[in-house]
């Protein structure tokens, strides 16, 4: 039988921040020049966000002297703290939102056969599998797979690996947990980049459950008909994720949304194979204007967008968890029926493409 997603499940950290509090508190950092100033304005207005979830508690309101100063300053803390506190919360929403998803598909924690985690914000070992397996009492012998460090696109392979899984095993059941704490790594800069990647980028986690048995959980879902993936002609320096010394380092150039939009036709054109496009789109928002050049590139009305757009606003660049916030607003949604191409966009420049099919649930 098809491979379907049978329940996606979300959660976020606590602290919610608003765009024009984030925007605010870069802009008023010390040696702020004018123009430094007017960047930061124009970059954070312009990112389609309304709302992002954060770890750093700080950020909501208390300085909390290890990323925020008393005086509001933002401060340089060591990549070994902030890899700490990844250890200390991503295990907490990761399991939130698998609790959620195993809820939803109405099936019992044992009932999971297979683990994938994805994330590209922090490591530690035992890691984030490890911890699942002890926090959702899943059983031991849960067989376990990791994709690290593949940024906003990871989330498509992780599906086509549990694909592959259930392909080869019927009987599987597979939980997809991503989890992405990006504004562990938020720095103080006057560079482009580094602001545009601050204007962005915020923390979530996703859970998905995957099974090709009818007879397993609630019924009804997404089934996932096939995947591509493809490398862009240019952009191997445009996004770029590196480890530094004051946390990891994110090249967001301005050309990423030019070279997406150079490029989308031609990889989508590939994955579709001369098929008829669908008329609903899950596409990862890495920012407003990646959206509206693949919306442009592949000449897509406004609504086949308006599920990340709507994700976007409320939550901001999850990275990987992202694209699975967009899917449970679309499984969850009565006019969403059919076919929905899913695309993702990560550092290289990489594109993963998804063609699934959302099934009724009675």
């Amino acid at each position: 039988m098809p491979t379907r997603i049978a329940s996606i499940g979300t959660a976020v950290p606590e602290t919610s921040v608003s765009q024009d509090n984030l925007r605010d508190f870069f802009a008023e950092q010390p040696g702020r020049d004018r123009l430094a100033r007017r960047y930061i304005t124009a970059a954070f207005d312009a990112a389609g966000i309304q709302n992002r979830h954060t770890a750093l508690t700080g950020l909501g309101g208390t300085p909390d002297g290890v990323f925020i100063a008393e005086d509001r300053t933002l401060l340089k803390p060591t990549t070994g703290t902030r890899n700490a506190l990844y250890r200390e919360v991503a295990p907490i929403v990761a399991a939130s939102a698998s609790r959620s998803a195993v809820a939803e598909a109405d099936i019992e924690a044992e009932q999971i056969t297979h683990l994938i985690t994805v994330s590209c914000t922090g490591f530690f070992a035992p890691g984030i599998d490890y911890r699942l397996i002890r926090d959702l009492g899943l059983s031991p012998t849960v067989e376990r797979s990791h994709l690290g460090f593949i940024g906003c696109a990871a989330a498509l392979p992780a599906l086509r690996l549990a694909t592959q899984i259930t392909e080869a095993r019927p009987h599987a059941v597979v939980l997809v947990v991503c989890i992405e704490l990006c504004s562990l790594h938020v720095r103080d800069s006057s560079d482009p980049e580094q602001i545009v990647a601050s204007s962005v980028f915020a923390d979530g986690a996703a859970a998905a459950v995957v099974t090709a048995e009818e007879q397993v959980g609630r019924p009804g879902g997404v089934h996932m008909d096939r995947f591509a993936s493809a490398l862009t002609n240019e952009g191997e320096s445009d996004m770029v994720w590196t480890i530094g010394d004051h946390g990891f380092e994110m090249t967001l150039s301005a050309e990423v949304p030019r070279i997406i939009g150079r490029e989308i036709r031609q990889a989508v054109d590939t994955f579709l194979g001369g098929h008829q496009p669908p008329e609903t789109w899950a596409v990862h928002p890495g920012g407003r204007s990646v959206l509206d050049r693949v919306e442009k590139g592949l000449h897509l009305p406004p609504e086949a967008l308006a599920a990340s757009r709507s994700v976007l606003r409320d939550y901001g660049n999850m990275s990987s968890a992202t694209i699975l916030f967009i899917l449970r607003q679309m499984m969850a949604d009565p006019d969403v029926t059919g076919s929905i191409a899913a695309l993702a966009f990560g550092p290289g420049l990489t594109v993963e493409s998804a063609l699934l099919h959302k099934i009724p649930s009675n």
